[in-house]
């Protein structure tokens, strides 16, 4: 369903009891609140939570922004590069205040905000900004966007740039390239069972929705954000960071780094995962994220 939330309309979805206690689930770079499994989405409702996930500005169901155009990201890059300001259409700000206004549409005062990825970045702005509306955080795979720290590595770098099939009209081209993406940031020793069915889920979120200057959009937010350091310190809710030392996307350093800057959080490296949520351990980040 829709809501409307900071004057925006942001698809979500809500399940669980109404009096369990709130859980909002935050994905990262153009990423749909499909993301977040199901499965997963029920061993957090099993365990009392109301569970809302939601689809971030310029992705999934909720509004975009493709009057804005599309932004050059090689231009972006190398102005970040070069320590330049980068200009972006919206701000992580921006979409810490849509998440916000999820709640406020809900009814909800307070939540557990878990956020992923770019979604990591957003839930560190709502900690922040609105301390008053976030009962506990949950940090995974994302980073401070602190200068000192390693980037991606150079596969995985490559993999997130090819083009191949990025503007394809064929589903199938499409399916291709994100399996390339996933096989490559992924856990190296949590593989998919069944590549059919890997295959199945990555087609069932093309056809649900397929937005790619959107992730253009996204990717200029995160450039511009910049380093959220001084941020950091300023988050007072009780925090869990959830990381994997495997992750070739957003290397582990940056979770020990977001540990040091948090007073206070606690800190769970699970080997051989990657920058995603394998099926295999789907009961330990449950179990880690209602802890």
């Amino acid at each position: 369903m829709q809501v409307q939330a900071n004057g925006l309309s942001i698809e979500i979805d809500v399940q669980g009891p109404a009096d369990g206690a709130p859980l909002l689930l935050i994905m990262g770079l153009g990423m749909q609140l499909t993301g977040w499994p199901e499965p997963f989405v029920e061993m957090l409702v099993q365990r009392g939570h109301r569970v809302i996930r939601l689809d971030n500005r310029d992705a999934g169901l909720s509004q975009g922004f493709d009057d804005r155009g599309t932004p050059n990201v090689a231009w972006a890059a190398l102005r970040y590069a070069l320590r330049l300001p980068v200009h972006s259409v919206y701000t992580i700000a921006d979409m810490a205040a849509d998440t916000i206004g999820v709640l406020d549409a809900l009814g909800i005062d307070r939540a557990h905000i878990v956020g992923a990825s770019m979604g990591g970045m957003i839930a560190q702005h709502i900690a922040a900004r609105h301390p008053q509306r976030v009962s506990a955080l949950t940090l995974m795979m994302t980073t401070s966007g602190a200068r000192k720290l390693p980037g991606p590595s150079a596969k995985a770098r490559a993999a997130m740039l090819d083009r191949r099939g990025l503007d394809a009209k064929n589903i199938e081209a499409i399916v291709d390239r994100l399996e390339r993406v996933f096989t490559v940031i992924g856990s190296p020793a949590y593989r998919p069972a069944s590549r059919d069915e890997f295959r199945q889920r990555l087609r069932a979120s093309v056809q649900r929705a397929y937005r790619p200057a959107g992730v253009s959009r996204q990717l200029i937010a995160v450039a511009a954000d910049g380093d959220r350091s001084p941020m950091l310190a300023r988050i007072t809710a009780p925090t869990h960071i959830i990381h994997g030392a495997a992750d070739p996307l957003v290397p582990v350093a940056s979770a020990h780094d977001i540990r040091a800057k948090i007073s206070a959080a606690t800190l769970d490296i699970i080997e051989g995962m990657g920058h995603d949520l394998p099926s295999a351990l789907w009961p330990r980040l449950a179990a880690s994220v209602a802890r």
